[in-house]
Formats: C-alpha cells, structure tokens, sequence
C-alpha cells in the first residue's frame, strides 16, 4: 500500500508539474525576437545556450516506464538507488530488507534501545503456524490458539464441574462438632495459603479480564467503561504479581515435605480416589490428587509463570528488551497462566462446596476424627497411634489412641 501510495503520488507530480521532456521555446516569425516577461524584450539564445536550456530540465513520466523491467539481469537484487533508475518511486528493495529484518542504522545507543534500527522482526516458524515475521507470529499464536483454546479449557472444567456436582453432590459426611479435633493446618499454613490464594485469585480475574474483556465485557460496559476497568485492573496484575510470587515460595516450602509419592498415591490412582464410588480410599494427610495438584498445578507452572510474569514487568537485569525474549515470555505465560486457572478452578470447588467440611479445615485448621478417618484415614491412624500429633501448633502434644467414632451420614 506504501509503494501504491508513493507511485500515484511521483505520477501525478510528473503528469501536472513536468508531462514530458521539456521543450525549447517556439521559433518566432521571422525578424521578430521572443518575448520575455511583458514588455521586456527578450535576446534569441546562441546555440549552445539553447541546447543546455532545452537539456536542463529533464523529467520521465512513470507510466511511459516500460511494465518488463524486471525481467532486467540481477531485478531482484538492485538497490533502492538501483532500481528508481527503471522504476521511479519503487521501494521495495528497501521495504523488502525492512520486512526480512535487516537492522539499519541507529543514533540510538544499542544500551538503550537495542533495536531501535529495527522494524520488522525476522522470519520464524512455529509449529502449526505457517512462516511469517516474528511480530505476526506472536500475534496469530495468541489470537488463534492461546485465546480461543484456553477459553475451551475454563468452559470445559466448569461444565464438567457443574454435571459432578448435579450428579453426586458434595462428598463426605456431615460430623459432629462434639468429636475430638485433629489440627489439618497450623495458623501460618493458613495464612501461607490465604496470601498465595489472595493473590493469584487477584492475578487470575485481571488477567482473565485483560485477555478476554474484549470478547465479554466491552460490549456490555462499553469502551470508555470498559478500558478505565483493564487499565486500572493492569496495575492490580502487575503489583499482585510479586506478593503472588513470594507467597508461592513459601507454600511450596512449608508443604512439599507432605506432597511427596507414597505407595498410597498409587493405591488412590487406581481407584480414581474413590469419585466413581460412595467410599473414599484412604490416604496420608494429602492424597495423590492433592499431591498432583500440588506439582503440576502450582509448582512447576507456577514457578515459570513468576519467571516470565518478572520478564514481562522488566525485573530481571538484561533480560526483556528485546521483543522476541517479550513475546516467548508473553506465550508461555498466558499459556501455564490458563492452565494453572483451569486446575485451581477444580481446587476452589473441592475446598468449599465439593467436599463437606473441607472449607472449615482450613478456615479453622481443624476437623472432627470422623472426618479425617473418612478422607484421609491414613493420615487419622497415625495421629490415633501417635506417631504423629493431634496438634502440630503449640505444645503439639501426641493424641492418645482412641476408637473411632462412628460416622453418621
């Protein structure tokens, strides 16, 4: 379209302001001198004066051009000066260095603006995608296959949610508040926990609202509405997103001595823990699901979703100020960012409505003996032992063995 632009322009210069070559002035009759400006006589120009006149204002029209120039030896190759020798106004050798991402000169520093001379990225090739610059890759790979995918995968597990919940309700038992307690969870587990969930439900709906409030929310709010929204809720992600990370540190490291694989896990797996009966199969203090979720929910993605969630906030020294290091950051962010907000989803619907009593264990950090028996009955026999304490707070002091008592539905 540039070269278009700039072709009709150098031709309507050269059709009003020069057609053609130019010509000497017209022979007068003869005795008669030509006549200059009115009034003023004018003296005939000597021969070589003429020819200079006539050689000096020289102009091509761009039409008269002949259409078979490029099949001139090396067409493709010539420079831009090269080639506004047969084609005036023609810059697509220079366009054609520009797209293909040939760096130019700069008065930048390359400190400050390292590719200040580029415009255009180089060539990539995804997978799946077909060849193009790197600018227009990212924005295809975002546009048609982490948008649109991740959007399936949050609508899937809420639909797959909603049919369990309709056909078997919370799980678990209703226990008495008079039975003995066990401690699930110590008050700094609790606050390790609420922090990191504070957090990361801040994280989640900004940008959820950042990479679909186009789609949703801009025809409901409106634009101006709308944009004051993801401006605003763009500061909530970006400051959110180191307390997210520190709080995620901390949860890992108070937590992974109990989210290690046992014999259990594998016993838990085969049986699908139980979702597809009425009985629960028993576990240690976090079954193999839990265990699951513990490391390919939040702490291997979470750990790379901090990493280029730093990139793109520029907090690691020398890495983001290219806009290739930007764009893989940005995709494999968005990308674990969906994924980790498509099982914390299911997270979030066991803890609170999916599970009787799950909520309360870490709301108040304990649950009635009949409860952990019945989820967690590995874990219930230890502490009945004393091989472990009752409450880990505190004195900690060891539970004596005792009967269970009996559950009631």
């Amino acid at each position: 379209m540039n070269q278009f632009l700039s072709t009709l322009v150098f031709a309507t210069a050269a059709l009003v302001v020069t057609p053609g070559i130019a010509q000497p002035a017209a022979a007068s009759p003869a005795g008669s001198q030509q006549s200059g400006p009115v009034g003023v006589a004018a003296p005939a120009p000597s021969g070589s004066a003429s020819q200079a006149a006539a050689g000096a204002i020289r102009s091509q029209n761009i039409f008269d051009v002949q259409p078979d120039a490029s099949t001139e030896p090396g067409y493709r190759d010539q420079t831009n000066g090269e080639r506004a020798k047969v084609q005036p106004g023609n810059n697509a050798p220079m366009w054609r260095q520009v797209s293909g991402g040939i760096t130019g000169y700069s008065s930048l520093p390359v400190g400050q603006a390292p590719e200040a001379g580029n415009l255009i990225q180089g060539f990539v090739d995804y997978p799946f995608m077909r060849e193009t610059n790197a600018g227009e890759a990212w924005r295809q790979v975002r546009n048609r296959w982490i948008l649109p995918y991740g959007a399936a995968l949050l609508g899937i597990v809420v639909l797959a949610l909603a049919l369990f919940f309709l056909a078997k309700g919370p799980l678990g038992h209703t226990h008495p508040e008079s039975e003995r307690k066990f401690e699930r969870f110590t008050p700094f587990e609790r606050a390790a926990h609420w922090s990191n969930a504070f957090a990361f439900v801040a994280l989640a709906t900004s940008g959820l609202v950042m990479a679909f409030g186009k789609f949703f929310l801009l025809p409901v709010l409106g634009l101006s509405l709308a944009g004051w929204l993801a401006y605003a809720l763009k500061y909530v992600h970006n400051f959110m997103g180191p307390l997210f990370a520190v709080s995620l540190a901390i949860v890992v490291l108070t937590f992974v001595k109990d989210n290690i694989a046992n014999r259990a896990d594998f016993h838990w797996l085969m049986k699908l823990g139980g979702l597809l009966g009425d009985a629960q199969v028993p576990s240690h203090r976090f079954n193999a699901g839990e265990k699951g979720l513990f490391w390919w929910g939040i702490t291997i993605p979470g750990i790379f979703v901090v990493g280029s969630g730093l990139v793109l906030d520029k907090l690691i020294p020398g890495v983001g100020e290219l806009r290739g290091q930007m764009q893989i950051a940005h995709m494999l962010h968005a990308s674990l960012a969906l994924w980790m907000v498509a099982l914390l989803i299911g997270h979030i619907y066991m803890g609170t409505i999916g599970m009787r009593g799950a909520y309360r264990a870490m709301k108040t950090g304990y649950v009635p003996e009949g409860w952990a028996l019945e989820h967690h009955k590995l874990w219930a026999d230890d502490i009945r032992a004393g091989r472990i304490p009752a409450q880990r707070s505190g004195d900690g002091a060891p539970a004596p063995e005792r009967p269970a008592a009996p559950l009631q539905a």
